[in-house]
C-alpha cells in the first residue's frame, strides 16, 4: 500500500489542487463518511426509521446497507446449516 505522503503528491499532480485543498476534501469526504455510517448503523440497529435514514443519507445507501446486511445473514444461515 503506498504511503499517504505518496497518494497525497499524486493527487496533488492529477487533480492539479493544492495539499490543503486536498487534505480540506479528505476531511469532508471522511466526515460524510462517518456520518453517513453513523445512521446506517442506527438503522440497521433499529434505533431509526428506514423513513429518517432515508431522510439523512438517501435511499441508495439504505439499499445497500440493507443488501449488505441480507447478503450477510444468508451466509449466516448457510454456515450453521452445515
Amino acid at each position: 500500500m503506498e504511503k499517504t505522503t505518496t497518494l497525497l503528491k499524486n493527487l496533488t499532480k492529477e487533480i492539479e489542487k493544492s495539499e490543503d485543498e486536498i487534505i480540506s476534501m479528505a476531511f469532508r469526504a471522511g466526515i460524510k463518511q462517518l456520518w453517513r455510517e453513523h445512521i446506517l448503523g442506527r438503522y440497521l440497529k433499529g434505533e431509526i426509521s428506514r423513513d429518517e435514514a432515508i431522510e439523512v443519507v438517501g435511499i441508495d445507501w439504505v439499499e445497500i446497507a440493507e443488501n449488505q446486511r441480507n447478503a450477510v445473514m444468508e451466509d449466516l444461515a448457510w454456515a450453521m446449516n452445515d
